[in-house]
């Protein structure tokens, strides 16, 4: 199948032609970056040696009728200008937020501009239903990193808690904040230390969280978020807490999410005793889980790790690709992480 990246210079983008240079049925036939435009696809990502001798090339010099699937890897509020031009037949999968939002007031005020609307939205193991509703459609946006870890971290446990009284700290690599060149991301700032950013509850990906639990618990859910950059360059560590509404053990919650989990290929609920780590879902589109009850506060514990490149951005556009294609769910994601 026909394959074209676009916004392929990016982390992301890099990441989405590595996992496709062996994917079984996408064939990558565009490649494209407007900066990088006449560059070799090498020169900005040295580790696609697959790619050797191929040029990055601008969007608007593509015959998108000779296309079958995009993956758009562009910064927000670039993709739904660039949607209008393409035809009707070309799937595509949205790694960024332009489609992710149903409320135009919430796009507004994360993110700023005109609301382009809301396409499916692409997280299969969030909910009942959700899989084959994103079958059934062709195209799909994409979910955010954080969105992505937070959402799965706590929706087995939707119906257990105050949902209105959520509790999140997550810490991500320094790739989350994308490739453009930044003085807080440089090396010197960033090795040896751990900040918080967006404070107070301003990160964009809260209102998505949001909507995303709300629909599932068929309530208004509300989380208080912070986020915090991490000394490493991929990577989401996110640990979660809720009010139990009903009396719970952590052997009772561990069984919960064994059950809820227990058919999703990409999801690995952890022994007990065993706690996520980065290092272990490195470069695989896993996510790791484990869970505990707080006796003491009665508050559910979720701690979730996934690659924020990988589950948080290229491999799940790539499993939602495999969806709408009507191929194997996992084709092209079959991997374990690389670990330490």
């Amino acid at each position: 199948m026909k394959t074209a990246v676009i916004g392929a210079s990016g982390y992301a983008g890099g990441e989405l032609l590595r996992l496709l240079a062996t994917h079984p049925v996408f064939e990558v036939t565009v490649v494209s970056a407007h900066s990088n435009a006449g560059e070799q696809v090498t020169s900005v990502h040295p580790q696609l040696q697959s790619y050797a001798g191929r040029e990055f090339v601008t969007a608007d010099s593509i015959d998108f009728t000779t296309i079958e699937l995009v993956f758009l890897a562009l910064p927000h509020g670039e993709s739904a200008a660039l949607i209008y031009k393409l035809p009707s037949h070309v799937k595509i999968v949205d790694l960024g937020a332009d489609f992710r939002l149903e409320d135009p007031a919430q796009w507004e005020r994360y993110y700023g501009g005109k609301h382009a609307g809301a396409w499916v939205y692409g997280l299969p193991e969030l909910a009942a239903g959700q899989r084959e509703a994103i079958k059934s459609q062709n195209k799909v946006a994409n979910p955010g990193c954080y969105a992505t870890s937070i959402s799965l971290g706590i929706a087995p446990a939707m119906s257990l808690i105050d949902s209105s009284d959520i509790v999140v700290v997550a810490a991500s690599g320094t790739t989350g904040a994308g490739r453009s060149a930044k003085i807080n991301l440089i090396g010197s700032e960033v090795m040896g230390s751990l900040s918080s950013y967006k404070f107070g509850g301003t990160h964009q990906h809260t209102p998505e969280i949001e909507q995303a639990l709300s629909s599932l618990a068929q309530k208004e859910a509300k989380i208080s978020f912070t986020p915090i950059l991490a000394p490493m360059p991929r990577g989401i560590l996110a640990t979660i807490t809720a009010k139990l509404t009903s009396a719970l053990t952590t052997e009772q919650a561990h069984q919960l999410y064994s059950q809820h989990y227990a058919d999703e290929f990409f999801v690995d609920l952890l022994p007990a005793g065993q706690m996520p780590k980065t290092s272990a879902v490195t470069g695989s589109n896993k996510v790791q889980i484990q869970v505990a009850v707080d006796q003491h506060s009665n508050r559910l514990v979720v701690s979730v790790a996934i690659d924020n490149l990988v589950k948080g951005a290229a491999g799940q556009a790539i499993q939602n690709a495999n969806l709408i294609c009507g191929l194997s769910e996992i084709s092209g994601l079959a991997l374990d992480g690389i670990g330490a």
